[in-house]
């Protein structure tokens, strides 16, 4: 029996991390929206490790908070850690990591859904994506409810014909024990959508009572407050410890008797999976000579005896998982509450999507997080962003939004995928990024917060705070660079910091990018008229010590952004190109980059033929215009 059940302007479909972005974008931006999800009592729910940041994941979230996001503000509210990772290195590489309550962090985040204006929160398995004259026109359930709308955002995870294997057991299932989603697959396949098989796993999860503390050496959270949210009134929260110790010989000795019981090596498992996340029967064969490889203990909650044993992933079987736990100190009497398992899954070829998200064979259908072939939380929460953002626009007939490699880590994220395409589940590194010295944790709102405001998702009271900021920032900047100071008055703090003395007087500035020398010894000899707010600070301290290097990658981010707008028109014919190479035209036909920047990156593409196409380009605009 079909029925329609309801018709709104955008419907998501999911509701994880990439789900709850698309969605509260979209609500927010004023859009009639319906969030479908298989299990309510999942929503942003967490099945591997309750943790959100991290290298180049944890300045994600700070980009997510600045265009207006949730998942920022939602890790401060329910963190039991937090740490900032990296300190001992420059800021590019700087990065905060908290670990969360697991079940504090989905209820708050669905009581956020449930809260919010225009957004509509529902049960439902989608099996059919609904398409009239071309584009998209709604979904239909396994009840047979059809919902209509303009757009469509697909954030379902893992969930595509998900199948769980441990050992030589196996069965149709999602993450956790959740349903698979069986059908939809199918409709994309039937839609004309490529898709491939991945996989990915998770650890087995141990009582803590179990667990013998004392021979864990301690990881204990940061004494500072931090916090992901650009939000001046945010709750300061109590730190718990995380855990340390090893796996060693005796453990990769039961895990190397076992191998011909591992679904990995045994063939059972077909799906590709993560090259930066692997399992620990995958890391003992491919680094035979380490004695021993780092895990965690993490708690997965204040309100649960359940503890996440981070680096020891895995399918095998259930008795050798106990079998190899207990080789590790600490975890010798460890009893498991769930077991650790792999899980395969249907994900979409990211190649047939724009640079907004939108499928290129569907107008209307946008697709984001897992399904688009990434991993992690923070990929996918900042691929529905955008996702959720781009299908609002769509029905609100605004410009859409496209975030350039040097807007953020998201711009990258989602050129790589786009572009370049992935053979294995994505994971962002800070190496992916050729601009991470202006990409960073500090500068987050400085970058994007002004586009979450034009966009509509960022409140007044937030901008204002942004623009005073930046007021403070150049006030000071202007005074260090047109200040100086005598050496008499200087000399007793170069001493201290054993550092070169100064014959004459000496700028502020220049004072500032010694290395020994950093803002608070700034303040103490030639204080500001206004004391800065200490984001503003650090900000001044970065600018100033970094001036030669951020000065040149600006440069270099001119230089492509030339590129980028050169669009390339749509439904462009690069047959009637001569000169191209066989390979070029191929790959430049089933990508279809926007720009001429975006053609660049494409693999396979040769300088040579971005300079047959720029030629020809040109060429076309000179006849159009005479």
């Amino acid at each position: 029996m079909r029925y329609v059940a309801g018709d709104y302007d955008v419907i998501v479909v999911g509701a994880g991390h990439a789900g709850c972005e698309a969605a509260l974008a979209s609500a927010r931006l004023g859009c009639k929206t319906l969030v479908l999800t298989i299990n309510l009592d999942a929503v942003a729910y967490m099945p591997c490790n309750p943790s959100v940041g991290g290298p180049a994941k944890g300045i994600v979230v700070r980009e997510i908070d600045a265009l207006g996001g949730e998942m920022g503000k939602n890790a401060d509210c329910t963190h039991i850690q937090m740490r900032m990772l990296n300190t001992g290195k420059g800021p590019a590489v700087r990065a905060l990591r908290a670990q969360a309550d697991k079940v504090l962090y989905g209820r708050r985040m669905k009581q956020v859904l449930e809260s919010t204006p225009n957004l509509t929160l529902r049960q439902g398995l989608v099996e059919e994506i609904l398409v009239r004259g071309g584009r998209v026109a709604g979904v239909r359930t396994q009840t047979g409810a059809e919902y209509r709308a303009r757009a469509v955002v697909l954030t379902t995870g893992t969930y595509l014909r998900g199948r769980i294997i441990i050992g030589d057991v196996s069965y149709p299932g999602g993450p956790a024990g959740q349903m698979p989603a069986l059908k939809l697959s199918e409709n994309l396949a039937d839609l004309g959508f490529e898709l491939v098989r991945f996989k990915t796993g998770t650890p087995p999860r141990v009582n803590r009572r179990s667990i013998d503390f004392e021979k864990l050496i301690v990881q204990p959270g940061d004494d500072e407050w931090l916090h992901f949210s650009h939000e001046d009134q945010l709750p300061r929260r109590p730190q718990v410890p995380c855990w340390l110790t090893y796996t060693n010989e005796r453990t990769h000795a039961i895990i190397y008797e076992n191998l011909h019981r591992a679904p990995m090596f045994s063939g059972e498992i077909k799906g590709r999976g993560p090259r930066y996340c692997p399992s620990i029967e995958d890391k003992v064969v491919r680094f035979r000579d380490r004695p021993g490889h780092q895990v965690f203990l993490e708690p997965e909650g204040l309100f649960t005896d359940e503890w996440y044993v981070q680096g020891m992933s895995t399918s095998l079987p259930e008795d050798v998982q106990v079998e190899m736990l207990h080789t590790i100190p600490g975890l010798e009497r460890a009893e498991i509450m769930r077991p650790g398992y792999a899980i395969e899954y249907d994900a979409l070829v990211p190649t047939q999507l724009r640079p907004t998200l939108e499928t290129k064979e569907i107008p209307g259908l946008f697709t984001a997080g897992q399904i688009n072939g990434t991993s992690g939380y923070e990929e996918a929460a900042g691929q529905g962003i955008v996702a959720g953002i781009n299908a609002a626009l769509q029905v609100l007939e605004r410009e859409p939004l496209v975030l350039s490699r040097a807007d953020g880590y998201i711009g990258v994220m989602i050129d790589d995928l786009v572009t370049k395409g992935t053979n294995e589940p994505y994971r962002l590194l800070t190496s992916r990024a050729e601009h991470r010295l202006i990409l960073r944790n500090d500068n987050a709102d400085l970058r994007l917060m002004e586009l979450g405001y034009r966009i509509g998702l960022v409140p007044e009271r937030r901008y204002e705070r942004l623009c005073r900021k930046k007021e403070q920032i150049e006030r000071e900047l202007d005074r260090l660079s047109t200040t100086r100071i005598k050496a008499r008055d200087v000399e007793f703090l170069l001493r201290e910091r054993g550092t070169a003395p100064v014959q004459d007087g000496v700028r502020l500035d220049q004072l500032l990018r010694r290395p020994e020398i950093n803002y608070g010894d700034i303040e103490r000899i030639a204080p500001p008229p206004e004391k800065l707010d200490p984001e503003a600070a650090e900000q001044v301290e970065i600018q100033i010590k970094y001036a030669g290097y951020i000065e040149k990658e600006q440069e270099n981010i001119e230089r492509m952004r030339r590129l980028e707008e050169r669009v390339i028109p749509e439904g462009f014919d690069y047959r009637e190109i001569p000169g191209l190479s066989s390979e070029g035209r191929e790959k430049l036909m089933q990508i279809r980059p926007r720009s001429v920047g975006q053609a660049a990156r494409i693999s396979g593409v040769s300088p040579a033929d971005i300079s047959i196409l720029l030629v020809y380009l040109e060429h076309r605009r000179r006849a159009a215009n005479e």
